[in-house]
């Protein structure tokens, strides 16, 4: 599901649709290997996400009608481009607050030091 060496595959489950729908909501439109590079840039390379994940929940998102699809040809190769639909923007901020209010929660049981640290 994701290749990553700072995060274990279970702590990142669940994780990814509100990933896409944030990056989504930042950008008009965009395709799959430019979501993967982003959310590797955006975390400085610590979350790593396989196509073969990405894709699966991409066209979930569409059959739920969160997402709608344009194909275009670029260099004679078809890209297809991901876009929120009315509905995709209403569940947007509502999952980007359910894993701010979830982190607060965490924070409550954990605290906000590294235990590594203190």
């Amino acid at each position: 599901m994701y290749h990553c060496s700072m995060y274990s595959r279970e702590l990142l489950k669940g994780i990814l649709k509100p990933i896409i729908l944030k990056l989504l909501s930042e950008e008009e439109k965009m395709y799959g290997y430019e979501i993967v590079q982003k959310v590797k840039e955006k975390t400085e390379g610590k979350l790593l996400i396989k196509e073969g994940s990405l894709y699966p929940t991409l066209h979930a998102l569409t059959t739920e009608g969160y997402l709608t699809t344009e194909s275009v040809i670029v260099d004679s190769r078809t890209r297809k481009y991901y876009s929120l639909t009315n509905k995709g923007k209403g569940l947007a901020i509502p999952a980007i607050q359910e894993l701010f209010d979830f982190q607060a929660t965490l924070k409550l049981i954990f605290g906000n030091k590294n235990p590594a640290i203190s």
